[in-house]
Parts: structure tokens; C-alpha cells; sequence
């Protein structure tokens, strides 16, 4: 018993460091298509379409907001979630997620929480693990990321998740739901990100971009929960990319849950001199 609780520890520590490496942990107000309040004629395709592309517009509208997300993959037959949360300024495109990896199987957690900061270009990381001191954060820059930052932290950028949206193609409205005592229309769909890419923002422009290259495919299937306002409440997507050794298409779903619009987000980015220049030690 006791060597096959070790095995399966194993191959669970094997699974998380997959995902890790997938999700990038261990390696190293104008919006697609104008503001407007959301119409409550959704259930044609084209009504459906337009709110969704208009999603990224409510959200910086709404200002802020706080954020919870859940990254989900399965590998080696095991499914492991790496969660995150904290807030988001839509207008300033800056956010702090505390973020948590997988525990092992005795319940233990294997990585301490990574404190990430969502900036502009960049992706700030602090904890980020063996061989960066305690109080230095590592800077990745996000425009060189295959992915455009989608799955690199371990969570979806809140906005830039919206502005995936902007590429919706097609898209069916399910009708109205209550999410946590919010009553929330669904809808399902799928967006391109290279259409999206075409049509979002500038500062949000490279990101989708080197995602709609960098992805197996740039077809991305979502639910979309909206309120009243147009606001995202809910946002589940389907990205696939190419396992570097193996090169075979791995699925990630990606979560991301927005709650308390309005409430204050204080983003404080490193200075230069708080920011680790050595070299990261492989976990």
C-alpha cells in the first residue's frame, strides 16, 4: 500500500509539473465594436453575436471589478485546477491575482501561492519559485508568449479573456439563469482569435494575435453568462495548444468569474530594482 500510495504521488507531482510547464510556471475607452448597453433582443443570432463582441466594452465601462479564475487540464489521467483570485481595472488593463497550484494527494500544498500582477505587455510573478528570492518578482514579457498570456500564469487575463469575444463567429442564446443570486443570460458560441485580434483595442491587439498563431487552433469555444448591463459574469473557453514534446494538441478550459463591479483594485508594479534578473531554477 504504502509503495503504491508513493506511486500515485508520483504521477501526481508528474501531472502537476505538465501543467505547469503548460501553463508557463515553470518555464522561465474604444473597444471592438463601440460601447452601448445591451439590448434584451438576444435570442437571434446576429442579437447574440453583437452582445458578445460588445462584452470588453461593458467591462471597462463598469470600471473594476473582483475576479475569481480556475484553470483547468487533464494530463497523464490525471485533471488537476490551478486557481486564482483577486481584482481587475478594466480601463487601466491592471490586475492582482493570488493564484494556487494543485495539492498533493495527503492535502499538503506543494507550491506556495504566486502573487501575479497583470499589466500592459507584462505578466509580474512573485513566489515564483526555486532559485528567485522571496522578495524579488519575476517579469515575463507577454508579447513574446505564443500563447498572448491566455494560459502562461495559470489564469486568463480578465480582459484579455473578453476581448476574445470580439472574434465571436457564431453564438446561440440558451436562455436566462440565476448565477449566485444574479439573474444571467447564457450563451454558447465560438470565437476566432485571429478575428478578434483584427477588431480589439491596440493595447490588447499582440496578445490575440500571437495566441491566434502560437494556439493548435485558433477556434475557441465558450459559455458566456451576461447581466443586464452586457457585463461578463461568467466566462468559460476552451483553448488547445501543442505539447512541446509530444506535439499533440492539449485542452485547457479556463474560468473566469467577475463579481462586485465598481469595487477598488490597487495595482502597484515593481520598480526596476525589485525585479529578478538571474536565472530561474528548474522545479
Amino acid at each position: 500500500m504504502a509503495k503504491e500510495r508513493e506511486r500515485q504521488h508520483g504521477r501526481r507531482r508528474t501531472a502537476v509539473a505538465a501543467v505547469l510547464v503548460a501553463a508557463g510556471l515553470c518555464a522561465c475607452v474604444t473597444g471592438c465594436a463601440g460601447g452601448g448597453a445591451a439590448a434584451e433582443d438576444a435570442r437571434g443570432v446576429s442579437g447574440a453575436v453583437g452582445l458578445l463582441r460588445h462584452a470588453a466594452d461593458a467591462l471597462r465601462g463598469a470600471g473594476s471589478s473582483r475576479a475569481a479564475t480556475a484553470m483547468e487540464m487533464a494530463t497523464g489521467g490525471t485533471r488537476v485546477t490551478i486557481r486564482g483570485r483577486g481584482g481587475y481595472d478594466f480601463r487601466r488593463r491592471l490586475g492582482r491575482l493570488r493564484v494556487t497550484l494543485p495539492q498533493d494527494p495527503t492535502g499538503l500544498s506543494e507550491h506556495r501561492p504566486i502573487t501575479e500582477l497583470l499589466a500592459p505587455g507584462a505578466l509580474f510573478m512573485k513566489n515564483r519559485g526555486a532559485g528567485v528570492p522571496a522578495d524579488k518578482w519575476v517579469r515575463v514579457d507577454t508579447e513574446t508568449l505564443s500563447d498572448g498570456n491566455l494560459v502562461t500564469g495559470g489564469a486568463t487575463d480578465p480582459l484579455t479573456a473578453a476581448e476574445v469575444l470580439c472574434g465571436t463567429r457564431s453564438a446561440v442564446y440558451l436562455g436566462r439563469t440565476d448565477l449566485e443570486g444574479t439573474e444571467v443570460r447564457h450563451f454558447r458560441g465560438i470565437a476566432d482569435l485571429a478575428v478578434a485580434a483584427r477588431g480589439t483595442p491596440a493595447d490588447g491587439r499582440a496578445a490575440l494575435r500571437a495566441a491566434a498563431e502560437g494556439f493548435a487552433t485558433a477556434r475557441v469555444p465558450f459559455d458566456a453568462y451576461l447581466d443586464d448591463q452586457g457585463r461578463i459574469r461568467k466566462l468559460r473557453q476552451q483553448f488547445s495548444f501543442v505539447n512541446g514534446h509530444r506535439r499533440t494538441p492539449v485542452a485547457v478550459a479556463s474560468t473566469t468569474l467577475l463579481y462586485d463591479f465598481g469595487a477598488p483594485v490597487d495595482v502597484r508594479l515593481p520598480a526596476p530594482g525589485d525585479i529578478y534578473a538571474g536565472r530561474i531554477a528548474d522545479e
